[in-house]
């Protein structure tokens, strides 16, 4: 899953003040953020495509994941044949 940075255009004073007193709750602006364009994209998206945007997401860890397992299975047994052709 590809991530996008997305710039706002905001003004200096303002956000320092509101960095200034997230910091003395313990809250982080960038989770703030994050947080809300979720909530954003789950109000303007319909059920249906998150649901397709999630499975397709699973799918590609999923198809990365098996990508990787048979990886270092290969090189796992490149390894061993190395060394049993040592010996």
């Amino acid at each position: 899953m590809r991530n996008t940075t997305i710039n706002v255009s905001f003004n200096t004073e303002k956000l320092d003040a509101l960095k200034f007193h997230m910091e003395k709750r313990d809250t982080d602006l960038q989770g703030e953020l994050n947080d809300t364009v979720q909530k954003l994209y789950e109000k303007y998206v319909p059920q249906a495509t998150r649901e397709y945007i999630d499975d397709k997401v699973a799918r590609e860890i999923s198809t990365r994941e098996r990508t990787r397992r048979a990886d270092r299975t290969v090189r796992r047994e490149e390894s061993q044949l190395e060394e049993s052709e040592i010996v």
